[in-house]
């Protein structure tokens, strides 16, 4: 199979199998996606999904948070793990808003990557899932399923969001970032993979991973 149908196979099977996949960390606006995504790093939506309504009931906006000290956020955060460094970075983005940019989540790359604990794949999940600007979001589940699938070579984040883009279609950026994502959860995890039901690794996938 030619890295074109292979593509194209990956379009249609994620297309039957999750034709409109919901944004899975709880949000209402630019500003409390961008502080979920933050505090999901090396933690999982469904844990910074019972501590958001926790810490957004008290400052769900960047002037209610630098009214909250770093130490009342960490407390509240400390479930999702790292919250030193989360805690300070929420505060200190909420700060560089509220300077900077007026009160408002900038809607550009440049400026979100400056903000601090912001680096390149929260900035991408912000803007693709907040302003519906393309881009390609590449996470723990992305990396594995494209080096899985022979789409990309495996080597870093950096090469799986190259690989990604140059393949995918740019209108399907932001669908197909969460498509993979929750097929990655059913039927590739990292853990517990059930070989037999991953019908994408089945018909285009990379065997060497399964010497390993």
């Amino acid at each position: 199979m030619t890295k074109k149908e292979s593509v194209a196979f990956v379009i249609e099977t994620l297309e039957r199998l999750y034709p409109n996949p919901p944004i899975p960390l709880i949000h209402k606006d630019p500003y409390t996606l961008l502080i979920s995504v933050l505090l999901s790093a090396q933690s999982t939506d469904a844990r910074v999904n019972t501590i958001t309504p926790l810490l957004f009931a008290k400052a769900d906006n960047p002037y209610d948070m630098v009214n909250l000290s770093i130490e009342e956020i960490r407390e509240i955060i400390k479930p999702v793990g790292l919250s030193p460094m989360k805690s300070k970075g929420i505060y200190g983005l909420s700060q560089q808003i509220i300077e900077k940019h007026e009160g408002k989540v900038p809607a550009n790359f440049e400026d979100l990557e400056e903000f601090p604990a912001v680096g390149h794949k929260t900035a991408s999940v912000v803007m693709s899932q907040a302003f519906n600007i393309p881009a390609f979001p590449v996470d723990t589940h992305i990396h594995r399923l494209l080096y899985r699938w022979n789409l990309s070579s495996g080597k870093n984040v950096v090469q799986t969001e190259k690989d990604a883009k140059r393949l995918f279609p740019k209108e399907l950026w932001n669908k197909l970032h969460l498509q993979i994502i929750y097929y990655g959860r059913e039927y590739s995890p990292a853990r517990g993979w059930d070989i037999e039901k991953d019908i994408i690794f089945q018909k285009i996938g990379r065997k060497s991973v399964l010497k390993k």
